[in-house]
């Protein structure tokens, strides 16, 4: 559905506000000849009557909650809205994968809807109104006159999802913060065990103590590895400085790849991740500063692989 309304629908003026016909897309059609505004009503029809909320049940609370921070008459509305984008963070880490794929990819869509606002007379605003009914259905007896004094909040909540939306599907870095600093408490609990595992841990404790001096002296050089198992040039030594970035780091392999013999288009994207120390697994975002990492994580290992999901 997505995918024809972005094919034939983008131009198209008043998407998502001129309303199709409620007869056409409730009988079988031919996607190859439907019409936009018929795509875009059954888009919002299908939002709009999902057997449980997209936003879930058991959020929408909290998400309409945001929805009043959003509509009091506040001296700081910057703040306000700071703080919304930061309820939105956690709220959509909360939800469900197939809810949070789907909403994501809503999203996607409204922005490039925007984004023709000069073909199509779509503000922002605009669709941000239209959308916003479908998001936030009220039930009940009072329900058309919840949704009209929740209309303008819920509105404001839309426009923040479209415009912040890159921001909202990355992990926030307090919460990184915080994973590392536990995974640091973990590692240097003391374990008892018999003379044979304290030896061996000895063992450990020694060959990690050699492998951080050698790291140490790695980063006094400013110098990292990359290990790119997938690529043709599975490894590479980078100097580190502070406006070094992970998307500088894929171009560079992409580089090297590139006089192979498959071209790039072909090959799956790459991600840099960050890879042990006091974290798991990261994949960084395309922006992240290596060095701010790597001060953060000197232990870690750089690895540039494929996202699995």
């Amino acid at each position: 559905m997505l995918y024809k309304l972005e094919q034939t629908g983008l131009q198209t003026e008043g998407i998502l506000r001129v309303p199709g016909s409620a007869a056409r897309v409730k009988d079988r059609f031919d996607w190859d000849q439907v019409r936009q505004n018929d795509a875009a009503g059954l888009l919002k029809m299908f939002i709009r009557e999902l057997p449980h909320p997209l936003l879930t049940q058991q959020h929408l609370p909290a998400f309409m909650a945001a929805q009043t921070e959003l509509s009091q008459e506040r001296l700081f509305k910057t703040q306000v809205e700071t703080e919304a984008i930061q309820a939105l963070h956690l709220l959509i880490m909360l939800l469900p994968e197939a809810n949070r794929d789907t909403l994501k990819a809503l999203l996607e869509f409204l922005r490039k809807v925007v984004a023709f606002e000069e073909k199509n007379r779509m503000s922002l605003w605009n669709v941000s109104m239209i959308v916003a009914p479908n998001l936030f259905t009220f039930r009940g007896k009072n329900a058309k006159q919840e949704e009209m004094q929740a209309a303008i909040a819920a509105a404001q909540l839309v426009r923040i999802l479209i415009t912040h939306q890159d921001v909202l599907w990355m992990v926030p870095c307090f919460l990184i913060s915080h994973i590392r600093k536990m995974n640091e408490a973990t590692s240097g609990k003391k374990t008892p065990g018999s003379m044979k595992n304290k030896r061996r841990l000895l063992r450990k404790f020694n060959a990690e103590k050699d492998r951080e001096r050698s790291e140490v002296t790695e980063l006094r050089d400013g110098l990292i590895r990359i290990h790119a198992p997938l690529n043709a040039k599975v490894s590479m030594a980078i100097q580190l400085n502070s406006e070094i970035k992970a998307r500088d780091i894929t171009a560079r392999f992409d580089v090297e790849n590139g006089r192979g013999s498959r071209s790039l288009s072909r090959r799956q994207r790459q991600y840099l991740y960050e890879v042990g120390g006091n974290i798991g697994e990261r994949c960084l975002d395309p922006d992240a500063h290596l060095l701010d990492v790597y001060r953060v994580n000197p232990h870690c290992e750089w690895v540039l692989k494929s996202r699995t999901s």
